[in-house]
């Protein structure tokens, strides 16, 4: 399954780290394009120096780690979108170029889903795409989330769980799914 992710789920840091831990389990296939990873950067870069340094170097793994991901859109085929922001018409070009199944988002409301399906495209948000992903391959998702949660520990103000992570990243639903399976397997 080939997914074109937005970069509104690209930074977030948790909220990426868990969509590519579980894209690296081999769950899905992640595109994007470079105008999205120029976004990722740029509103990184609103939070200071800093975070934008970490953004390109966080860029450059990913960059690393898919090469393929990487998609070019024909402006052509922009010109004959039409979404309601006209700012985001070309995520819908690069997912279209790049045969994406999927367009995950946190935007919504700005891709209808009458117009993707003329396109064979559903969308989702992430916490819904990572728990049907969940249904699939427990497994890879929890590993994922897992992961993440152990890198986050070792800073002062990581959240005092897995769960409350998850939540704190717009992924309530995985982190309600994850402890509720956990305790049906305990």
């Amino acid at each position: 399954m080939r997914v074109l992710i937005d970069s509104n789920v690209l930074y977030p840091t948790v909220m990426r780290k868990v969509v590519l831990g579980v894209a690296g389990g081999g769950l899905f296939e992640p595109l994007w394009s470079e105008r999205i990873l120029a976004e990722w950067a740029h509103v990184a870069a609103r939070a200071g120096e800093e975070q934008a340094a970490i953004a390109r170097a966080e860029i450059a793994l990913v960059r690393d780690r898919w090469p393929a991901a990487g998609i070019n859109a024909d402006p052509g085929l922009e010109a004959g979108l039409s979404l309601p922001d006209p700012d985001d018409i070309h995520v819908l070009a690069a997912a279209i170029a790049g045969r994406a199944g999927v367009l995950l988002t946190q935007n919504l409301k700005d891709f209808p889903s009458r117009i993707l399906a003329r396109h064979r495209m559903i969308r989702r948000d992430p916490d819904r795409f990572l728990r049907e992903l969940f249904a699939r391959d427990p497994a890879c998702v929890q590993a994922a989330a897992e992961r993440v949660w152990s890198d986050a520990r070792g800073f002062p103000d990581a959240p005092p769980s897995r769960r409350a992570l998850l939540k704190k990243a717009r992924l309530p639903g995985l982190g309600r799914l994850l402890e509720r399976s956990e305790i049906r397997g305990a």
